[in-house]
């Protein structure tokens, strides 16, 4: 048994780091299904430009500078992409809304595929959190023990954000009952933009620790960990940040385990994560932690 872990220790130790970087994005996933009914399908594409804007951030400004805008430019991005794309569709049918968030999506990797001419970006080395660290016998970067502390703090202060602050309680309104909030005064604009600003900030977080462990960035480097990201929202139940989470984890533990098993099974790693949503959808639409729809008479 412990032969058996020491073996599989490092992909353990990848696969709860991969886990806390899935579960950022899938937050923002989970947060605007909960409000507006919509799956983001650009969110993904969000979290691959706060890549790019990184390595070109860090090729003219120190790291300290560089974070920091990265961070505002994603929530910059998501506002906007929020503004113009979404809510003049705020009244129209939902398939139109959804559309246009594929829409999105292609435009913002064809702007990186124009801006890039196409070739990969070498991501900057971010000082500390690229160092190596041994634990256990397995040697792995600073990132891999950072990225689920952190993830686990940034979820805690957003739930005590969604569960005490006033801006907090207008989101749970809303994603209870979206027209009687509207009605009781509820600045419904506020809280999406909100709900977009917050979630693009944790997906530019997200990317920071995700592209650390990867040498470049291309305009489709997004597609994947959205894709997952999506997944383990669905997993967790889509609308509920702790099932979110806890998607992300066991999404992100399992994808390593698998490629631990050997070479073979590598090329199997993404297929595990879309078999196992197929077989949540057959056996439990809602997700572990989502609510039974209940329909209004």
């Amino acid at each position: 048994m412990s032969n058996f872990v020491q073996a599989n220790l490092p992909y353990l130790l990848t696969g709860i780091s991969v886990g806390g970087q899935y579960a950022l994005i899938a937050i923002g996933y989970t947060m605007v299904y909960g409000i507006l009914r919509l799956i983001n399908f650009a969110h993904g594409d969000v979290f691959m430009v706060a890549g790019l804007v990184m390595v070109y951030a860090s090729a003219s400004m120190p790291m300290y500078l560089s974070i920091p805008l990265v961070i505002a430019v994603t929530v910059l991005l998501g506002f906007t992409i929020e503004r113009v794309a979404y809510k003049p569709l705020r009244s129209a049918p939902r398939m139109s809304v959804m559309i246009s968030a594929i829409g999105v999506s292609y435009l913002l990797q064809n702007c990186a595929l124009y801006f890039t001419g196409g070739l990969a970006k070498v991501y900057p080395t971010i000082p500390w959190l690229s160092n190596s660290v041994t634990i256990g016998g397995a040697t792995t970067k600073m990132v891999t023990i950072v990225t689920p502390i952190l993830t686990v703090v940034l979820v805690f202060a957003l739930v005590l954000f969604i569960q005490k602050t006033k801006i907090g309680m207008a989101m749970r309104a809303v994603s209870k009952d979206f027209e009687t909030s509207q009605l009781m005064g509820i600045k419904i604009n506020s809280v999406i933009s909100m709900t977009f600003v917050i979630g693009c900030g944790l997906a530019a977080v997200g990317s920071l620790l995700y592209f650390t462990n990867y040498p470049s960035v291309i305009p489709t480097s997004g597609a994947m960990p959205g894709l997952k990201a999506f997944v383990a929202a669905v997993f967790g139940g889509i609308g509920s940040i702790p099932g979110a989470v806890i998607g992300a984890f066991i999404i992100g533990i399992c994808e390593n385990i698998i490629k631990g098993l050997g070479s073979n099974w590598t090329i199997f790693s993404d297929a595990f994560t879309f078999v196992l949503l197929i077989i949540v959808l057959l056996v439990k639409p809602t997700g572990i932690f989502g609510e039974k729809a209940t329909d209004k008479v």
